[in-house]
Formats: structure tokens, C-alpha cells, sequence
């Protein structure tokens, strides 16, 4: 299930939820009317931006080529806090993709009832409130360019969102690994988009955590082999897998490899030595990303032109800034490529520096982004 309603519309703040049906009419009349993909103003426009009439006649783009990921850490927080910043941000970068891990938006669905994990919670005082909250800020400028998807968990934590251009028509959009559309993922942790000539995976990893007790340590094991069957099983058209990963590949992804290695939670040590460490940082989920990458034949796009450690701004997560963490800093949000795409790996840059976390915009993670050279027409 997505976020469109099955037999209506409804309309919130600016933005409209369509069933899956109209979306698609809706997109292709736009790509018969020859509209959109113009880089959009801050400012509303005098005759009707905010009725989508008012956007040039262009050509229609055929694939996406410049991306952007971030995990929000609270995707409404960052709407109250730090939306005009970010939203100077996206409009100056103008991505046509944003894929935005741990939204942190609890799905539609009445206590007791079954949730709908498409669609923002509104059933009360208070979820109405914050959904209207949040939709006034995506149909403000820039973010009134583009379609949203959502993937949700029950309660506020997790989650997924992926914006889309609307000059950009996905052939399929899904919510799980094993590509079942109207299947969900627990927690909200993937969405997969399919364009003509790519595909985009936009995932949030599960945190392998402290201790094998809590089940946490299984529970990214069994993600991982999932992650290695799809990226294996779908190596029929290029990949660009983004997101918040959860782990840190190699040394030079850390800012401190010796104080992730020996890591532990109040004084526990794993059993298994390959288990020992910082989450993110064992060898165990290293070795399993180092095969996820080989098997899927995927290259790191950031590391593939970034060959050297930056202490400034090589780093996509950083530690609070009190505490034996202040100044720690790990890579663990990446695009992922497939191998037919390195020679088009324009850009890939990481957007926040520094341990006082400029540029991430009030989250832990600061945003990455990707830009695609051009493909050759037989690519296409």
C-alpha cells in the first residue's frame, strides 16, 4: 500500500493524496502536456504555483540524475527547527531524488486497528496537528515539486520517505525488499523506486546494537543476507541503493578506529570477538557489507572518488557534542552504485562538517548527494 488513497481525493495544506490510478493519469498528462522540472523559487508565484499550473513547458527527463539522502532524526523536529535552512538547502541543490531515512511519523490506523504504513497517522487532535504540520511544509517551495511516497512505522520511530520529481514518472514504486507492492517492510525501512533505466533503493538499516541477548545482533544478520539476495537478484537493471546503511566499511570511515573497535555498552563484551565494537563498526557487519558490495557488484560512490580520509568532512554521522562521543565521527550513509554506473559517478560529496555539526540542519546525520553524469543513448 502507498499513500493514495483508494477511493478519493483528499487535499492537505497544498497537496493533494491521489489513488494509485489518478497518480499515474495525473503524471502522465503531465508528461503529455510537456511540464515541469524547473528548478523552483522560494517564492510562490503571483498566478497559482500552489495549484501545480504554473510550472514552464520543458522537456520531460527521462531519468533521475542528481540525488540527495539524509536521515532526518525526525523528519517533524527538522520542520519546526531547521525547515528554512533546509529548504535553502534543497532549493540551491535542487536533487531530483531526496530519499529521507527516520522519519519518525507513525502510520494511519486507529488504536487496535490495522495500520495503513503508507499514509501519516491523523485520527486524533494531535496527529492530525502534526500531519498538517508537516504536508504545509513538503507543498512549500521546493518541496510542492515533487511526490512523496512514505513507508511508516506504527509509532513514531523509523520510517521512510522518498520525493520525487514530478517531471520524473516512477514505473513502480514498492515498500519491501521482495518488491510485493503493497507489502511493507517492518518499521518502514525500505522504498524502492523503478525508473526506465534504474532502479533506486532507499533504505534505513536496522542498528545491530550492543548485546546478542536483545535479539539485535539476528535481526541485522538476517537484513543483511536480504540485502545480499536482492542486490544479487536484481542485477537486471542498474542500482543506486542510498541511505542510512549503519555501518562504516573501513577505517577511513571512521574518524577514530580504534575507539569504535573497543566500544561497549556498560562493560559488556560479545562473545563472538567479530561482534565487539561500536554498532555500525563490528567486524561481523563489515564483512557482510564488504560481500553485499562484491556479490552485488556495487561500488561506494563517494570513497570511488574520495580516495583519501577527510577529518573535516568525510564523515556523515557525528557523536553529541558533550560527552565521550564529542568529536567521534562515523560514514554510514552512502549511495551505492552498481558497477555500470561508476564511469558516471559525477559527484558525490558529503554536505556537514566539523564536530559542531554544521550543516545538519539539527540532525545527528548530515545530508549526501549523488550527481550522474549524462548516460550514452544505447545506456537508455
Amino acid at each position: 500500500m502507498n499513500q493514495f488513497n483508494n477511493d478519493k481525493i483528499t487535499r492537505v495544506g497544498n497537496v493533494r493524496t491521489l489513488n494509485c490510478e489518478q497518480h499515474d493519469e495525473a503524471i502522465l498528462q503531465t508528461h503529455r502536456e510537456g511540464r515541469l522540472c524547473k528548478k523552483p523559487s522560494l517564492s510562490p508565484s503571483k498566478n497559482g504555483a500552489e495549484n501545480g499550473d504554473a510550472l514552464p513547458e520543458v522537456d520531460v527527463k527521462k531519468e533521475p540524475l542528481k540525488f540527495l539522502t539524509w536521515n532526518a532524526n525526525s523528519l517533524l523536529l527538522r520542520v519546526k527547527s531547521n525547515w528554512p535552512e533546509f529548504s535553502n538547502f534543497v532549493s540551491n541543490l535542487d536533487p531530483d531524488v531526496i530519499a529521507i531515512q527516520e522519519v519518525r511519523m507513525p502510520a494511519a490506523g486507529s488504536k487496535g486497528a490495522p495500520k495503513k504504513p503508507g499514509e501519516l497517522k491523523d485520527d486524533t487532535n494531535s496527529s492530525r496537528e502534526e500531519k498538517q504540520i508537516l504536508m504545509r511544509a513538503l507543498s512549500s517551495p521546493p518541496f510542492g515539486n515533487y511526490h512523496v511516497w512514505w513507508s511508516l512505522a506504527d509509532t513514531k520511530y523509523a520510517g521512510t520517505a522518498l520525493l520525487v520529481k514530478k517531471c520524473l514518472r516512477p514505473l513502480k514504486v514498492s515498500f519491501s525488499l521482495d518488491g510485493t507492492v503493497s507489502k511493507h517492510e517492518p518499521d518502514g525501512r525500505v522504498i524502492l523506486a523503478e525508473f526506465e533505466t534504474l532502479r533506486i533503493l532507499n533504505t534505513y538499516a536496522p542498528n545491530n546494537g550492543w548485546k546478542e541477548e536483545e535479539n539485535s545482533f539476528q535481526r541485522r544478520r538476517k537484513w543483511d543476507k536480504r540485502l545480499l539476495e536482492f542486490v544479487v537478484q536484481s542485477s537486471d537493471k542498474p542500482l543506486i541503493w542510498c541511505g542510512d546503511l549503519n555501518v562504516s566499511h573501513e577505517d577511513i570511515d571512521v574518524s577514530h578506529p580504534e575507539f569504535f573497535s573497543a566500544a561497549k555498552m556498560n562493560g559488556y563484551v560479545p562473545p563472538n570477538k567479530e561482534d565487539c565494537g561500536q554498532p555500525g563498526f563490528t567486524l561481523a557487519e563489515r564483512k557482510r557489507f564488504g560481500a553485499i558490495l562484491k556479490e552485488g557488484r556495487l561500488v561506494d560512490a563517494y570513497r570511488y572518488l574520495h580516495k583519501e580520509k577527510d577529518m573535516e568532512c568525510g564523515f556523515s554521522w557525528s557523536g553529541h557534542p558533550i560527552g565521550k562521543y564529542r568529536g567521534k565521527r562515523m560514514r554510514i550513509d552512502y549511495f551505492i552504485v552498481s558497477e555500470k554506473l561508476k564511469e558516471r559517478i559525477a559527484e558525490c560529496e558529503m554536505h556537514g562538517k566539523g564536530i559542531e555539526l554544521e550543516g545538519f540542519y539539527g540532525s545527528d546525520h548530515c545530508p549526501v548527494s549523488l550527481q550522474l553524469s549524462e548516460g550514452c543513448k544505447e545506456d537508455k
